[in-house]
């Protein structure tokens, strides 16, 4: 009897039915126009685009154009690639329109699928950001799918590491942009740390369809991107820490490895304090629980978890002197990525490699909040509806499976589980073996590099031929992907996560396709095309015949989305396929989530060795372990989405009023106020309200003004005169004030004054906000243990974030008013002597150049006449060398002062 829900189903279709049957409308709209739109010929096409642009000009809407525009953008990629969108592409093209995620199986054709939406927000003028995981698929993405757009007349850029300035900026100009989450990101923190407008790199936050969505917006989201630069440099104490942590037993800490966390025991505490002593670590009088200790317990706790929690060649590899951490979603080396809280340091000192100092943090935001910047998102996965609730709570994104083009003809077998890791290592080589004798390409999936290393020895041993896709094949990735589905082939991966390059059958028809095309621009893609389709179809033929591709996964992953992934490889546009999932008792999550009682139920069914229990409730019991699993992490990202809203809501404050700053041309008003408020906080400080006049601190309120308002006015004496009140003393502080700063704006002329508040403004906003992340940072590493006095710690952050803020604006406003008031013009002596001290300077470097042997240095050519008690003597100090007047102090902090 049929359950009430399946019954539901069977009528009404499921709700993802019903929104892929809202679509086809508009789909046979398309389908209906392509004789028209086939009709025009190549400058047709253009001139469609410019009529599609004054059309939004004139008050139509996007949704409006949808069905003209999608088949102007079919047409365009019919005749500059040769592909002919299939009406399941332009499906999945208008949910990525609605803002929501198409979630699309393997072999589908995503990058095509973007093409249609991009198009179409794009002729808008705003922009459109199409968001891949890797630089190498960005390039590849926009180089190939640049040819559709320009048959359309937009323009396409791509932007990538250390790109020069001037072409960043191009390729954000473009219409649609590629580009990397990571460096979407950190140019987004860029341009808020510029002091023009023009030197800014992004034009806003328009549209984003991101690839791969799940890897970016879940994967990756715990980790913030920080800009950063070096702190104190403590790499003796990391070594002498690193030292210690052999000698622990395991008595001395203990290991969650469900919360992957570490800590001391009391035991241990108590070791560790005695072997501190001993090594001269830890003065004699101090404990480890003194708040002195605070940094060498941090220190400790890094090398415990260092050496505990992350292992060489899963968690990171060691290149040259480098440690560089692995993705370990997609398996990938995430070069110029780095643990923060002094943790990456205590790897390096682990692994001997040479230690970088720690960093400070400058600018951070989370990939979380920058995706929730834009005004519309949208995103492509072939795995996301495990993660929808995610998705939609966090996002605001809806998930919609859209149907494949052919249906799926791939066999999913049920897990096979071994008692121990021996055993399944031996039965996958031999159903490697088995499978490679009939000419079946295998993929097989690993976790890490260390395990697919030591299954590529196994094979070795057995004799069968086979490639490694792992972070160190990092640079061949593409070419060995597509040629994984060749006849025979037996490809090892780590990790397939978002690879982004199809495995087809016989070979990747596609890239043959693309490198021909790169290499002859001039040919003809059609005959191109149908060249190198013949010659795959001898040997796609014979692959379909051995059963497609057979994947094989060695490992169950902490969440499902990353297995289907994997699985999904197989069986691409109704290709036969197989995949199987081998495991023991003794893998990750087998061993973490209750292992022991598939233990007992192995042992009483008298397993013998080699055998394997295969039955589908296996396979569920495993699904609802990841499912725990996944909702745990759901609800850690949760938590630290809470506690970065506090941060991004101050984020935008100050990053919009730093733009606001640049775009203004006047900041007299924004300096005048911040001035006032000075005054006013001057005068509640030293003349209280409700008290006498002798009780007023007059002495301290006159050097207050020397100090904050560069004013010396006599203070000492207003308050001694009859009447006089707060009311007075600030408008006659106010008008000294104003009298001072024009005499200041008609010394240096008012465009140059307007420029020196400007910087003066935007110097500051940066200096209070690093110093206010550094001390958010810090509230945030204490307020946990708020919770042991039954206090939430969310709301004590929120609270205490925000006091902080205020207290940061205060500052901010004491700061700006008190360097305006220090400035001054140089007089013409001090300009001219500034002048000779440049010629000399550059007289001595020609001199060098021409004979470097005659040349005297220019340290001491400056110390000829130098006298430490005469600035006029000293030359021209660096902002950052020790000032020559000898008080040990940098010289920007001691004579080299805004003054």
């Amino acid at each position: 009897m049929l359950g009430i829900g399946t019954l539901t189903r069977k009528v009404f279709g499921t709700p993802n039915d019903r929104k892929v049957k809202v679509t086809r409308p508009l789909v046979e709209q398309i389908n209906a126009l392509e004789p028209e739109f086939a009709a025009l010929d190549d400058d047709g096409l253009k001139a469609k685009t410019e009529e599609f642009r004054k059309r939004i000009e004139g008050g139509e809407s996007l949704d409006d154009l949808l069905p003209e525009a999608f088949a102007n953008c079919r047409e365009g990629a019919r005749r500059a690639l040769g592909l002919r969108a299939f009406d399941v592409q332009l499906m999945g093209g208008i949910f990525l329109h609605q803002g929501n995620i198409a979630e699309m199986k393997t072999g589908e054709g995503k990058t095509l699928v973007a093409t249609f939406p991009a198009y179409l927000n794009a002729l808008s003028g705003k922009g459109v950001h199409i968001v891949t995981v890797n630089d190498y698929l960005a390039k590849r993405d926009a180089e190939w799918m640049s040819k559709v757009y320009a048959a359309l007349g937009l323009t396409t850029g791509v932007v990538y590491p250390q790109q020069p300035a001037a072409e960043k900026a191009e390729a954000y100009a473009s219409d649609i942009t590629y580009a990397t989450n990571n460096e979407l990101g950190f140019d987004y923190l860029r341009d808020n740390m510029k002091s023009k407008l023009s030197d800014m790199a992004q034009r806003g936050h328009n549209f984003a369809i991101v690839d791969e969505v799940d890897s970016i917006l879940i994967d990756e989201a715990r980790t913030p991107l920080i800009i950063s630069g070096p702190a104190q440099d403590r790499s003796e104490l990391y070594v002498s820490v690193d030292r210690l942590i052999p000698e622990l037993t395991e008595e001395h800490y203990a290991i969650d490895e469900k919360t992957r966390n570490v800590t001391f025991t009391d035991d241990g505490n108590e070791f560790l304090e005695q072997q501190l002593h001993a090594r001269g670590l830890l003065p004699e009088e101090q404990s480890l629980y003194d708040p002195e200790s605070t940094t060498i317990v941090h220190h400790v706790n890094q090398g415990l978890r260092a050496h505990k929690l992350f292992q060489k060649d899963k968690d990171y590899i060691v290149r040259g002197d480098d440690v560089v951490l692995i993705d370990e979603f997609t398996g990938r080396m995430m070069s110029g990525r780095r643990l923060s809280d002094g943790l990456h340091q205590a790897i390096e000192a682990k692994e001997s490699c040479t230690i970088q100092p720690e960093n400070v943090t400058l600018a951070s935001v989370t990939f979380q909040n920058y995706f929730r910047l834009y005004n519309k998102l949208a995103g492509m996965t072939g795995t996301a509806s495990t993660e929808a609730e995610e998705f939609s709570e966090i996002y605001g994104l809806g998930v919609v499976e859209v149907p494949t083009n052919r249906p799926i003809a791939r066999k999913d077998e049920d897990d096979a589980v071994y008692r121990t890791g021996r055993e399944k290592y031996e039965a996958i080589v031999e159903a490697i073996k088995e499978a490679n004798a009939k000419g079946q390409p295998v993929l097989v999936g690993t976790t890490s590099i260390e395990k697919s290393e030591s299954l590529s020895k196994l094979l070795t041993d057995a004799g069968v031929p086979h490639n490694v896709l792992n972070a160190r094949q990092h640079e061949k990735e593409a070419e060995i992907v597509a040629e994984a589905g060749k006849i025979g082939a037996v490809t090892i991966a780590t990790n397939m996560a978002g690879r982004g390059t199809d495995i087809q059958l016989g070979g990747n028809v596609e890239m043959k396709v693309f490198d021909a095309l790169g290499a002859d621009p001039e040919a003809n893609p059609d005959e191109i095309r149908a060249r190198i389709e013949a010659e795959h179809a001898d040997e796609k033929a014979r692959v379909l015949e051995a059963g497609g591709l057979f994947v094989l996964a060695t490992e169950r992953h902490e969440s499902r989305r990353i297995d289907n992934q994997l699985r999904g490889r197989s069986g691409r546009q109704g290709d036969p396929g197989r995949s199987a999932f081998f495991l023991s008792l003794e893998d990750d999550l087998m061993r973490i989530f209750g292992s022991e009682r598939l233990d007992k139920v192995l042992s009483s069914l008298g397993l013998k060795e080699g055998e394997a229990i295969v039955h589908p409730w296996v396979n569920k019991s495993l699904e609802r372990a990841q499912a725990k699993v996944e909702g745990r992490n759901f609800d850690i990202r949760k938590q630290l989405l809470k506690f970065d809203d506090v941060m991004n809501d101050q984020r935008k404050v100050v990053f919009s009023q730093r733009r606001d700053i640049m775009e203004a041309d006047n900041l007299t008003e924004i300096v005048t106020d911040m001035r006032d408020q000075v005054i006013d906080d001057l005068i509640e400080t030293y003349m209280p309200p409700k008290t006498y006049a002798d009780q007023w601190d007059t002495e301290g309120f006159y050097a207050a003004c020397i100090e904050k308002l560069g004013l010396d006015v006599p203070i000492i004496a207003w308050a001694k005169e009859d009447g006089v009140d707060d009311e007075i003393i600030a408008e006659r502080l106010t008008e000294a004030s104003d009298e001072m700063l024009a005499e200041k704006a008609a010394a240096f002329g008012p465009e140059t004054m307007r420029n020196i508040e400007k910087q003066i403004i935007l110097q500051t906003i940066d200096q209070k906000w690093r110093e206010h992340l550094l001390t958010l940072e810090h509230l945030r590493s204490v307020v946990g243990f708020r919770g042991y006095a039954q206090r939430d710690p969310l709301n004590e952050y929120k609270t205490e974030a925000f006091q902080l803020f205020e207290s940061m604006l205060d500052s901010l406003r004491e700061q700006v008013t008190q360097q305006i008031a220090q400035i001054r013009p140089m007089t013409e002596e001090e300009q001219q002597r500034m002048m000779d001290q440049l010629r000399a300077q550059q007289a001595q470097f020609e001199a060098a150049a021409k004979d470097p042997g005659d040349a005297v240095p220019v340290a001491e050519a400056a110390a000829a006449g130098f006298d430490e008690n005469d600035p006029t003597t000293w030359g021209n100090p660096g902002r950052n060398e020790l000032c020559p007047c000898g008080s040990g102090k940098k010289f920007k902090h001691c004579h080299g002062r805004l003054a």
